[in-house]
């Protein structure tokens, strides 16, 4: 695997760190012309390359976050010759703490762990009847748990996004259920040449099925996979973003443990091939990207003599607030996730920043359908004290039930006889964010209600499971006698919906030069795993505006 430089600055000034750039490689570099910048933009250009980003400072392009959509708009943007700054709100993550680890262990949360909490907040509240949550110092730690309107929203926080935190399962959703996800958008296309390209430049790979069938930390899964195909449910094999040849050595032994010793949550020290090793690598290694974290933008408004006026906080490692910086920018690109986009643009609206924003700005919310549950095998079903955290097979009911479910790690260190999903469900019900002025914040009007149609979608998988198996449901995970998981989701998506909010392409109706390119541009469903449909979108919606726009 070849090595790549990755620039990041920070409050400290300049760090580098040497980065895997990951075994997979970009599709088809977009080779698409530069015309001339608005005078806005051509000042310092050399500025963006020497961050932590300066008051007064202005730059071409302004990326709000570095997750998958941002971290695509950036690297294509610097192929074109265009200086490009993101602003993080979340840590680098490139220095090791005191344990010699960048990321903390799932079963042994700190600091690290959560994004400005003085107790953890899991997925799982409880295990055997006990409460798991502990204290922790309050730090800008990796996972974010945002509670909302009857729902909490795991979000990454840090350069890189979700893909710091997420399970790394790369799904491509099935052809013919594209239309009722991005109804505005070319299928042809998509399947032809934007999800191939996203493909290959998350470096998106199938595991080996062989090893997979051999190895003890896929019991879990292979236990998962029996029990739906005796109930006539197909398994499928998934993709992800886990360099396996890693994990095969990490099985072995013969190097250090990252997913066969369970990191997911928090983090994954060494195998998992993150944004921070595909997209935003090769973007910073152009010499024409360049990042500030723990930076937090809180304003967007057209600048006097063109372009947009961007006020950003820099954060301290506490949270709090230690400088507030005013940049000019010709082209801004939110990029925040659904939910930090979708609260910044109602912010924006509703206290008259961009009073000129459409009615549609906040709308569209939703949660992919996440549901969680568990289920109590029998004795004989043991699903095994070593569990890889990266899920490699789902049960697909979506064509009869409405459902497709991972099967999920419960990487505990003990058997716990037990098998885990998370199911993405075929949910109708939408949320709205809207900005509570009386509060001074965006609210969002989820009803914890509105998860029945997610906990009926997946019951047509694991009801039928139980009967055939004679086996019954966990109760001991969600709180006392809970059987599912319905107050979170990992997967938000919407609040900026794609030809509503924006037009086809991502750019925000009534102002010229401000765009979307994130999750919040998908009405809330994408039938599996998101961020493979985020790329591919934004590799879309990027090529067209470097054409156009640029």
């Amino acid at each position: 695997m070849s090595g790549t430089t990755m620039r990041i600055t920070g409050s400290e000034g300049v760090t580098r760190r040497r980065f895997i750039a990951g075994t997979g490689s970009i599709l088809g570099a977009v080779t698409l012309s530069a015309q001339a910048l608005p005078a806005a933009a051509q000042a310092e250009p050399a500025a963006a390359a020497a961050g932590p980003i300066g008051d007064g400072a202005r730059v071409p392009v302004l990326i709000i976050g570095t997750g998958y959509g941002g971290s695509v708009a950036a690297l294509r943007l610097a192929q074109a010759g265009v200086d490009v700054h993101m602003i993080e709100m979340g840590m680098a993550w490139d220095t090791p703490g005191s344990d010699g680890k960048i990321f903390a262990h799932t079963t042994s949360p700190d600091g690290r762990s959560y994004w400005l909490r003085t107790k953890t907040k899991q997925p799982l509240s409880n295990f055997l009847g006990f409460p798991i949550d502990k204290n922790i110092p309050r730090y800008t730690g990796i996972l974010d748990a945002e509670e909302m309107g009857g729902i909490i929203v795991y979000q990454g926080r840090g350069v890189g996004g979700g893909s710091l935190v997420n399970g790394g399962m790369a799904v491509t959703p099935k052809r013919e259920n594209f239309g009722a996800i991005l109804p505005s958008v070319n299928a042809d296309e998509m399947y032809s040449t934007y999800y191939p390209r996203a493909n290959a430049g998350l470096g998106v790979s199938l595991i080996d099925p062989a090893w997979f069938d051999s190895v003890d930390c896929y019991q879990y899964s292979r236990v998962g996979r029996k029990h739906a195909q005796r109930s006539g449910f197909p398994f499928v094999f998934v993709p992800g973003v886990y360099d396996w040849d890693y994990m095969k050595q990490e099985a072995a032994g013969t190097v250090p443990k990252s997913a066969v010793s369970g990191e997911i949550l928090y983090g994954n020290n060494y195998g998992k091939k993150s944004l921070q090793k595909t997209y935003i690598a090769k973007a910073t290694a152009t010499g024409r990207v360049t990042i500030s974290p723990l930076h937090r933008v809180t304003s967007v408004r057209p600048a006097s003599g063109g372009g947009y006026t961007v006020v950003i906080e820099q954060l301290d490692t506490g949270g709090a607030t230690t400088a507030t910086k005013s940049v000019t920018a010709a082209k801004v690109f939110f990029a925040a996730g659904s939910v930090g986009t979708s609260k910044l643009l109602v912010k924006l609206k509703a206290t008259g920043a961009l009073p000129n924003l459409n009615g549609e700005i906040g709308k569209g919310w939703g949660d992919n359908g996440n549901v969680m549950c568990g289920r109590a095998n029998h004795m004989w079903d043991a699903t095994g004290k070593v569990q890889s955290s990266i899920p490699t097979g789902g049960i697909d009911n979506w064509a009869a039930g409405g459902a497709f479910a991972e099967v999920a790690p419960l990487p505990t260190g003990i058997e716990t006889y037990a098998s885990f999903y998370l199911s993405i469900t075929k949910n109708p019900n939408r949320a709205a964010f809207t900005w509570n002025a009386a509060a001074g914040k965006v609210d969002l009007n989820w009803q914890t209600a509105w998860k029945q149609p997610s906990i009926d979608a997946a019951k047509t998988i694991f009801d039928k499971i139980n009967s055939k198996e004679g086996t019954i449901y966990r109760t001991d995970l969600f709180g006392t006698y809970k059987i599912w998981g319905d107050h979170l989701t990992y997967h938000p998506l919407g609040g900026a919906v794609l030809n509503k909010a924006t037009d086809n392409y991502g750019r925000l109706h009534g102002y010229s030069g401000l765009y979307v390119i994130d999750g919040s541009l998908i009405p809330g469903n994408t039938s599996v795993n998101p961020f493979v449909t985020i790329t591919a979108l934004a590799e879309r919606n990027i090529e067209k505006i470097i054409a156009t726009d640029v």
